[in-house]
């Protein structure tokens, strides 16, 4: 609450358009600014402050010509799982669409991550991932070539990398360190994930070991600030 003790007016149409919003449920189709504008008795413009906000929380989504009512964030655990888990784990379909598969020297600044020297072939895999078709992120893996030199002939890129290193290398993940930040996307990336590039997004830095503590892989995650939140367990230290 301010200090003068006065509500924004966009607020308090944020606050009425929330109450429209359960009524509605999702999926449902909100009426258009013009209606809403004239049934709070405000501006186009106060009106649109509150559906940015509204949008930017996830509670919103554009489809096609309209707005309509956003389901639930998708809860991705911090952990070892896969993508692709999940997903699956909340009764969506997860897929993945490749951008890009390429070999490339490898720089010094990735050698120590992943355990190669400077100059050897690298691994860089770019996917969109997608939850029921929708586009939420985009993934970058660097691993070496020799790690998974089959990997442009043997692995189908829609489906779980880990699942293939796992099934078809017999390789496991042993742990990780990850980082989360909140971040903008750059113009390439919110064009390829298909938001605006004022949406805020979850950047995931993760360093993976096998179960042999060697290091695998280095893998950057961008998720959709209103589409994902991520959840883990805590225990005494």
């Amino acid at each position: 609450m301010p200090e003068h003790g006065r509500i924004p007016k966009y607020y308090a149409v944020k606050a009425r358009l929330s109450v429209l919003l359960e009524e509605l449920g999702e999926g449902g189709l909100l009426p258009t600014e013009r209606d809403l504008a004239e049934r709070y008795e405000v501006s186009r413009e106060t009106l649109r402050q509150a559906l940015r906000e509204l949008l930017l929380e996830g509670r919103l989504r554009r489809s096609g010509r309209g707005t309509v009512v956003a389901g639930p964030k998708l809860e991705q655990p911090l952990s070892l799982a896969s993508y692709t888990e999940g997903v699956r784990r909340q009764g969506r379909r997860p897929g993945r669409r490749l951008i890009g598969l390429e070999q490339f020297p490898c720089p010094a600044d990735l050698a120590a991550d992943l355990g190669a020297a400077p100059g050897e072939p690298l691994w860089h895999m770019e996917r969109v991932l997608l939850a029921d078709d929708e586009r939420v992120g985009l993934e970058s893996t660097y691993l070496r070539v020799a790690r998974a030199p089959r990997l442009d002939t043997d692995f189908p890129p829609d489906s779980s990398f880990y699942g293939y290193l796992k099934d078809q290398l017999g390789i496991s993940f042993g742990d990780a360190d990850e980082k989360l930040e909140t971040v903008l996307a750059t113009p390439r990336e919110a064009l390829l994930i298909g938001t605006p590039p004022a949406l805020p997004m979850l950047l995931i830095h993760r360093f993976s070991r096998d179960q042999d503590g060697r290091p695998l892989e280095r893998v950057r995650s961008l998720y959709r600030g209103d589409r994902f939140s991520f959840t883990t367990r805590l225990r005494p230290a």
